[in-house]
């Protein structure tokens, strides 16, 4: 109970939660006003802010504060955000538009009547473009900022 306890008090997680919590909030709710709404939206990648920055941007942030800039906790934490944030919008954006040009050509197989190399479409919505990035930074920093200097 004690670490369960020690976790849901501790401003780095709770840093970190927050800034992927409100960025799939934003998501969820930019897809409904787009009336886009999917369920996968919930918890699914890609879109409008970018969760996966803007949940290591909040970790960066809340572990600078309360470690500084010197100590190995915040190296550790912003090279973190370095490759995640490189994954989602290098790897995973290229992973998205292969996907899409595979269900083109599985739509075309269906259409031909040949039977298809998968027997579903790929997810194609899984990376980010530049400006989802920086909006989860955003959304991150801000959370990170209001856990730590807000909730004492």
């Amino acid at each position: 109970m004690k670490f369960l306890t020690d976790l849901l008090t501790n401003r780095i997680f709770l840093s970190a939660a927050f800034g992927w919590l409100v960025a799939q909030t934003a998501k969820v709710m930019i897809a409904f006003f787009k009336k886009e709404f999917k369920a996968e939206r919930l918890v699914g990648g890609g879109g409008m802010p970018s969760s996966h920055s803007a949940t290591v941007t909040g970790l960066c942030v809340s572990t600078a504060y309360f470690y500084g800039a010197g100590g190995f906790e915040f190296v550790m934490a912003l090279f973190f955000s370095f490759i995640v944030i490189y994954d989602a919008l290098g790897v995973r954006l290229e992973t998205g538009r292969e996907a899409e040009i595979l269900n083109r050509l599985r739509e075309r197989d269906i259409a031909e009547g040949r039977k298809p190399v998968y027997d579903r479409p790929l997810r194609e919505k899984i990376g980010h473009n530049l400006a989802e990035i920086i909006a989860g930074i955003v959304v991150g920093a801000i959370c990170g900022v209001v856990i730590c200097w807000i909730i004492p």
